[in-house]
């Protein structure tokens, strides 16, 4: 699914791959992987303020990996962006024009009011997903990140000494760790940030990304209750797949059993999951 979810910025293959969050940093280097710490405040998640509260204490965090390379270049990065910074949208349409400018202009047009900054100062990046249209529409997968968000993270790999090739979001690489084609939902919990996302015959059919209080119990059950009847609704068939991600336990009095999203490199953690998708695409 990484293929079919496009990405902020394309470039060739990346020689390391770094996933952000409030906790800290995840990343991989050819099979070196793993995880550095960030202080709290650190980086602090939001889609329309400054994310990047304490510079000095994240720069000396990607310094150790040597950015450099030969020639004085920079060395290219892919770089998972947390969800919470990003508004990711599942849209349909009747019809969808065949000229990129013109598709471009009709997603901006539908996400306008569903994002909380300035539609005409954000980066929209998207993807037609094949097969499968309900009703003859055109399904979309759209990411919206506001520019100033979005300069502000590559600003800090390239100060750094990368060049950030590749820019998504946590928990669309993370899809690429789900390969059932029958209906599932897939929850990360990362602190008190939840992502879920409805998934079927390969497709991406519903993502909201939330802030709970607490992440208790409750919280958690208050909105996967109605993403189970909205599934059910939205597919015509009860789903029986919960997939989680981040969890100490599984939340109690669900309507089917829960699993652990894992692939070839191990079970995903709360800050890890898409660096492990994004792994896991790359050695196919």
């Amino acid at each position: 699914m990484w293929d079919s979810i496009s990405r902020l910025v394309k470039d060739p293959p990346p020689a390391h791959v770094f996933e952000l969050s409030a906790a800290g940093v995840a990343y991989a280097h050819g099979t070196d992987t793993g995880f550095a710490p960030l202080p709290a405040g650190a980086l602090e998640i939001s889609p329309v303020e400054d994310n990047i509260r304490q510079l000095d204490a994240i720069t000396p965090v990607l310094g150790q990996f040597g950015a450099t390379a030969r020639g004085g270049r920079r060395k290219s990065a892919a770089v998972l962006l947390p969800d919470a910074c990003a508004r990711v949208s599942v849209l349909d349409f009747d019809a969808f024009p065949e000229a990129p400018a013109e598709q471009t202009a009709l997603v901006r047009f539908r996400v306008k009011k569903t994002v909380p900054f300035d539609i005409d100062s954000a980066s929209v990046s998207y993807y037609v997903q094949r097969g499968g249209a309900k009703q003859g529409k055109t399904e979309v997968v759209a990411v919206i990140v506001a520019h100033e968000i979005l300069a502000r993270y590559e600003a800090l790999f390239r100060n750094a000494g990368f060049h950030p090739g590749e820019v998504t979001v946590s928990a669309l690489a993370a899809l690429n760790l789900y390969k059932g084609q029958d209906a599932a939902i897939l929850a990360k919990l990362g602190g008190n940030t939840l992502t879920v996302m409805v998934a079927a015959a390969g497709k991406l059919r519903l993502f909201r990304c939330l802030t709970l209080e607490e992440a208790s119990e409750e919280e958690i059950r208050a909105v996967l209750y109605p993403t189970f009847a909205y599934a059910e609704d939205e597919l015509g068939t009860p789903v029986r797949r919960l997939i989680l991600c981040g969890f100490e336990e599984a939340p109690a009095g669900l309507p089917c059993e829960s699993e652990v999203l894992r692939g070839r490199f191990g079970a995903a953690g709360a800050f890890n999951a898409g660096l492990l998708g994004y792994l896991e695409a790359s050695a196919l």
